[in-house]
């Protein structure tokens, strides 16, 4: 079967041993708008916040964040199959800045693995997708540390984080945000942080 994806570039390739080959896209918000909807639209992604969200709010978030130089928004394709979206921003520009000393090097993220399909397991998709994401995020891009900031209810994530080598840091309250643009309600965050020598050895 052919990769709808082939022709869209990449910001990051790499073939992970015993997994596939990932690559990194820079979010399409209009042609990706469909699938994101869906993922988001599920029970199992309530904390990412778009439960209940129309197709059309959707894109417009996602065309919104393309026109940030802070924040950025990626879907990671596994073997040409959409297994994951990944945001970054600088956390200076975030409100998780606001909630814990930044230091230079730090980038924030978020990752919302794609939904499993019906009746599918997936031993090592996790751990996988989870060392391209920190290769791109740690080694190319080049930063010191990646800071994340599930809320403090989502128990899967948190966990999924300290398997990866994440270190967990405080509990925070992220502020609300209320724009013409965006609203964020107020979130109990658990903070966790890996940094580049953790994940990589130096």
């Amino acid at each position: 079967m052919s990769d709808p994806y082939a022709s869209r570039p990449a910001v990051h390739e790499q073939t992970v041993d015993g997994f596939g080959a990932v690559r990194v896209l820079p979010l399409d918000p209009a042609a990706d708008a469909p699938l994101l909807h869906r993922w988001v639209s599920e029970e199992r992604a309530v904390y990412w916040g778009m439960n209940g969200l129309t197709e059309q709010q959707v894109h417009e978030i996602y065309a919104h964040m393309d026109t940030l130089d802070t924040h950025h928004a990626y879907l990671v394709v596994k073997d040409g199959d959409p297994a994951a979206l990944l945001q970054t921003y600088e956390p200076e520009a975030d409100r998780v800045g606001e909630c814990y000393p930044v230091e230079p090097g730090d980038i924030g993220m978020h990752l919302l693995l794609a939904p499993p399909r019906p009746g599918g397991t997936r031993p090592g998709w996790t751990a996988g997708l989870a060392g391209a994401v920190a290769t791109y995020v740690l080694l190319v891009l080049d930063r010191r540390r990646v800071v994340v900031d599930p809320d403090v209810a989502n128990e899967k994530a948190i966990a999924r984080f300290l398997r990866q080598g994440f270190t967990a840091g405080p509990q925070v309250v992220l502020p609300e945000i209320d724009l013409p643009d965006v609203y964020l309600p107020q979130k109990r965050a658990q903070l966790a942080f890996l940094t580049r020598e953790v994940a990589f050895g130096g």
